[in-house]
Order: structure tokens, then sequence, then C-alpha cells
């Protein structure tokens, strides 16, 4: 099966692209941070130098670990998704489940393979970038030498070999076994997340301004919020889809159109969620604890601009793995639908109806995503800043706010629109016509 993984890649290259990008950017990633305990680990690294190294390595590398397996595993679910044609003709020629389950497996080591192998250099040059804006900011001394060994490079290859085997397994599993024992196993989970998120975020309350782990608790309940809520990503946007008040043609197609494709297209909408709570709770909350203790006339300590840049830097990281994310499921998904495009052409719809039924679908679903993410970046960022300055809402929440549904309609809507407007250049013939 592993043959027929590599004949399979060989033959559409192009349908691995997505995975392809997915893995490299999640292996800059991951060896570029795990450089920081290479580093750390040479002879005359001084203590403050090594701590901040290895707590750069560690918070962030772990992040890293948990974005490249969703990166890969959303575009390989979008691929097995769209593949079911093809994996339904190997079964009926005699391919067990396993067999296909290795198949599908066996292509994405392959890609991850490939993409750890090229993501060496940038992870290096990543690392050494990395090192010097800590010795900029005064948190590493200068004498410091940049290493790039053996725990970055095993470490990016084994995680994202294994992060791509495990979303590659899971993917193809969603499609093998019934949609009732997944509905449970799911139940669970968004319970469990939305639970403990909700405890973690109001046990904020029950600390004071001096702890020093005062913002741990709400960031983790708005990422463990968001994380139930995009569990719940179909039902929630079959919710929103039935409360729409929209008219006219367009809007009905779109509602429609979502409404047969919400558990295909849940995916686009976790990534929203997730975007949106996790990058506006975190940014708002280290405006306020910034604006805090330059009002105080304190001087921020070595912990406090370790935690800083971490902050900014895993927003950076998950700012570039969700619209890489969206992207690709968004390009995947459009492309897919040529011959729903082409069959409305045929039907009397002019390519601009078409474009406006798209554009619509994206507004929902970036509204969609972005309620529910700023409900949870709320549920994070209230709570600190009672706690922190004995207000409700920060000033910088607005702002902080519309930057970021502001990148997400532009993702979303640029994405959809413009491979839309490019399927679309395909005659409605040529459209509906299999292939040879």
């Amino acid at each position: 099966m592993f043959a027929l993984a590599l004949r399979s890649i060989r033959r559409r290259p192009g349908r691995f692209l997505a995975t392809l990008l997915s893995a490299f950017l999640g292996a800059v990633v991951i060896m570029m941070f795990n450089s920081m305990h290479d580093t750390a680990g040479q002879d005359g690294v001084d203590p403050v130098s090594s701590e901040t190294l290895g707590t750069a390595a560690g918070v962030v590398g772990g992040y890293g670990t948990l974005l490249v397996f969703f990166a890969v595993a959303s575009t390989l679910t979008v691929n097995v998704r769209q593949r079911a044609a093809e994996l339904e003709l190997l079964r009926c020629s005699g391919a067990t489940p396993a067999q296909i389950r290795r198949m599908v497996v066996g292509e994405a080591v392959a890609v991850a393979l490939v993409g750890a192998a090229l993501a060496i250099g940038p992870a290096m040059l990543g690392g050494r970038a990395l090192l010097g804006m800590f010795q900029d900011g005064g948190q590493v001394a200068r004498s410091v030498e940049y290493s790039f060994g053996p725990i970055a490079l095993l470490s990016g290859v084994d995680i994202t070999l294994l992060a791509s085997a495990g979303a590659a397994f899971l993917a193809v599993r969603r499609v093998t076994r019934g949609s009732r024992e997944r509905a449970g196993a799911r139940r669970i989970l968004t319970y469990a997340a939305l639970v403990t998120g909700a405890a973690g975020a109001c046990s904020t309350l029950l600390l004071s301004t001096t702890d020093e782990a005062l913002m741990a608790p709400p960031a983790y309940g708005a990422i463990l919020l968001s994380v139930g809520f995009a569990l719940m990503a179909p039902r929630l946007l079959k919710g929103v889809l039935d409360r729409l008040p929209l008219n006219g043609a367009s809007g009905w197609l779109a509602v429609r159109n979502l409404r047969e494709r919400a558990d295909h297209i849940a995916g686009i909408l976790v990534s929203l969620i997730l975007f949106t709570a996790v990058s506006t709770a975190t940014v708002t909350m280290q405006a306020v604890e910034s604006d805090a203790v330059e009002a105080s006339g304190l001087v921020k300590s070595v912990d406090a601009k370790n935690l800083e840049t971490l902050n900014l830097t895993v927003v950076g990281i998950i700012a570039v793995f969700v619209c890489v994310m969206l992207v690709n499921s968004l390009y995947a998904a459009t492309t897919y639908r040529s011959r729903e495009f082409g069959q409305q052409r045929l039907a009397g719809a002019t390519p601009g109806q078409v474009l406006r039924v798209v554009g619509a679908e994206g507004v929902i679903l970036t509204l969609t995503g972005v309620f529910f993410g700023t409900v949870a970046a709320l549920a994070g960022v209230v709570p600190f800043t009672v706690v922190r300055t004995d207000e409700v809402l920060p000033d910088p929440f607005p702002g902080v706010w519309l930057a970021m549904v502001s990148v997400s309609a532009a993702v979303t809507l640029g994405t959809s629109l413009g491979t839309a407007r490019r399927v679309l250049r395909t005659p409605a013939v040529g459209a509906v016509t299999p292939a040879a």
C-alpha cells in the first residue's frame, strides 16, 4: 500500500500541495523553537538566558505541535472527502478499509517527510532571528551563540511525521466509520471543553492583581471555550441558518447550500472561531497588562518580557496557520464545486449571480465564526480585566477585535470569491462534463 501511496502522489501531486505546505510550516515552527533547547544546552549559557530559551521552546513548541496537527488534519479531511469516489472504487476492487487507511497514511507520511526536509533551512534562519529578538530585548545575553542541533532536527521531523500520520488516520477513519459513534465522542469532548473553559475563565475572579499566573486561567479558558464551539461548528452553523432572515435568490441559495454542506465546511468555521478567540483574547490581555505596568511606573521584568514575547509570537503563529488552513480549505471546497457552478449556469444563472451566492456564503460563515469566537474571547478578557484594572471591557478591545475580524473577513471572502471567479472561467458545458 505504501507503493500505491507513492504512485498516487506522483500521478496527481497537485492534490497534496496543501498538505505539503501545512507540514512545511509546522516543521519550520517546531524546529525553529526547539533549536532554542540546543542553544540553551551549550556550555557557558547563563541561567537567565537558559530559562528564557527553554520556556520559549517548551511553550511555543507545544502550540506548534497542536497547530501542525490541526492544519494537516484540515487539509487531509478535505482531500479524503473529495476522493470518496476513488476510495470507494478501491474498496469495490477488493481493498479492505485497513489497506485504504494505510495508503492514505502512507501518502501523508511521504508528503510530511518532504515538507520536513524543506523546512530545515528556513527553520535555521528563523531560529537565528528569534535568538536575536531575545537578545535585543535583553532577555538573553549577547554572548550566547545560536545552535541548530539534534533536538531541533529530530523533534521537527518526528513530530511532523507523527502529527501527519495521526491526522491522516483520523481523516480517513471519519469516512469509514459510522456517524453515530463519531457524534458520541464529539459530544463528550465538546462538553468537556466548554465546562473546563468556563471554569478556567471564572477562576480568574478568585486571583489577585499580584498573582504571576493571572493571565493563564483566562487565556486557557478562552482557548478551551473556542475549542468547544469549534467542535459544535456544524450544529452552530445550522442554528444560525435557521434564524437568518435572508431574502432574494442569492440569500436563499446561500442558506440552502450551507445547510446541505454544513458538515463538510465545518473546518472553515473551526478556523474562524479559533483565530478570533485566541488572537483577540491574547493580544487584548497583553495590551491590558502592558498598559497597567506602564501606568504603575514599574519596569518590566525578564519574566514579563518573556511572557509578552511568547504571547505575541503564539498569536503570530496561530494567525499564519489559520490563514493557511482557511485558504487551503476554501480553495479546495470552492474548486470542488466546479460542476455545481456549471449546472447553475446551464440553468440560467449568470457568473455574477453565482459569485453573489458565494459571497453571501462567505459573509455568513465569517459572521458566524466571528460571533462565537468573540464570545469565547470575552469570556477570558472580561474576568482578567476586572481583576487587573477593575474595569469590565478594556479600551484596547475594540481596536484589536476589529483588526482580527478584518483579517478573517479578508481571507475568507478573498479566497472564496477569487477561487470561484477562477472556476467560472471554465465553460459551463466543460464544467459538467466528466473528465475522461
